[in-house]
């Protein structure tokens, strides 16, 4: 469906247009429509869909519309890195426009902190943050949010992954009643449910399904037991073969140690996580982006916050609990149609994990041998249907 369809105001379409975007993605013909008529939504779709644009459009399109605007829409997101292309995207988009957009996130030097005050008293009619930083100025007065009209929660299963469900409760209570609540989601598990029956009015909903990994994706899987993992890793890494890799770990504690493990093999690599201020994380990102750093070691959050051309490895150090978790991260890879390999080591206790990875995908992934140096693998003994439905259940 061409976007001209959807009777954009004039400069907005002109930016869209200036973007390169003509038709709408599946999500957005679906969520265009029911944005525009002001009604809340939850909506289940995948990054790489399009759901960025689904929720700025049509809301943008509105406030185009406003002679009065001040402080009109929050969009909540859990990461920095994902605030910061959802600014983008705005900037983009609002180019032909006089649509403003303020980023609020934690991190940043006393500087940064005040400037973001002096725009939020002027008042901006989009702001994207994150929970934390977000509420300290709520707390303090100098943001407020009585005349906000649409809420927007990006990505908002991660968001309660991150353990900011009381954080998202507190900025509701400084938001009026009557507003145009959206909700993105990659998973949909109960917990998700539950918020959305907390805030949200009579909502229409979307589930998209989720997609396969692209056919470019060689996937490859290793039986291994922990003590091997490491040592097959350094002769990956050290070979010529892979130049821009991201691997993954279950938890930032393994995301660090690997980081200094690596380091000392002398590889160009570096951990991702929380723990960084911004600035170090901006220039970790910013240098890998560049060719400066092969290796980049991060948690689940990372899978859904980078958006880096070029990535031909994503190794799972660590088997994700939640399968469609799996297809976010080895889709790091492969993207634009281009190739690439996506390598996940499993051991005995993550087989439950990797059976339900290929019960989501409907195929089995190719078991490679491990190098007889580094000695023997754990059995490929199947998992049975019990088993699965047990791991799934601890997941949620």
């Amino acid at each position: 469906m061409d976007f001209k369809e959807f009777g954009f105001n004039a400069e907005l379409l002109e930016g869209l247009l200036a973007m390169g975007f003509k038709n709408a993605t599946p999500i957005q013909q679906q969520a265009l429509p029911i944005i525009t008529a002001g009604k809340d939504l939850i909506a289940c779709a995948q990054t790489g869909t399009g759901k960025t644009g689904a929720f700025l459009l049509p809301i943008m399109n509105m406030l185009t519309q406003k002679h009065e605007r001040h402080n009109n829409v929050l969009i909540l997101t859990p990461t920095r890195e994902l605030a910061q292309q959802i600014d983008l995207q705005v900037e983009a988009l609002s180019y032909f426009t006089n649509i403003s957009s303020l980023t609020v996130f934690g991190g940043g030097d006393g500087v940064a902190y005040e400037q973001q005050k002096r725009s939020m008293r002027e008042g901006v009619d989009i702001i994207i943050a994150t929970p934390g930083r977000l509420i300290s100025h709520l707390a303090s007065g100098v943001l407020k949010m009585d005349k906000l009209e649409h809420l927007v929660l990006d990505e908002a299963d991660r968001m309660l992954d991150m353990g900011f469900y009381d954080d998202i409760m507190k900025i509701v209570g400084y938001l009026p009643k009557k507003r145009q609540t959206v909700m993105f989601s990659a998973t949909m598990p109960p917990k998700i449910r539950k918020l959305a029956a907390t805030l949200l009015n009579e909502p229409e909903q979307i589930s998209l399904a989720i997609s396969k990994p692209a056919e470019g994706i060689n996937q490859q899987v290793y039986l291994i037991h922990d003590e091997q993992k490491v040592p097959l890793l350094t002769e990956m890494l050290k070979s010529a073969t892979y130049n821009r890799i991201i691997v993954f770990a279950g938890r930032k504690e393994k995301v660090k140690e690997l980081g200094k493990v690596f380091k000392k093999l002398g590889l160009k690599a570096a951990a991702f996580h929380s723990d960084l201020e911004q600035k170090e994380r901006e220039a970790i990102m910013l240098d890998f982006k560049n060719d400066k750093l092969n290796v980049l070691i991060g948690t689940d959050v990372l899978s859904r916050g980078i958006d880096v051309t070029g990535i031909d490895l994503v190794i799972n150090y660590d088997a994700p609990q939640d399968p469609e978790d799996y297809i976010h991260r080895i889709g790091r890879t492969a993207r634009a149609a281009t190739t690439g390999t996506a390598i996940t080591l499993v051991n005995g206790k993550d087989k439950r994990r990797l059976a339900n990875i290929e019960k989501l995908i409907e195929r089995q992934i190719e078991r490679m041998p491990l190098p007889e140096h580094l000695g023997e693998a754990p059995k490929d003994e199947p998992v049975g249907e019990k088993e699965a439905f047990q791991e799934e259940e601890e997941v949620f």
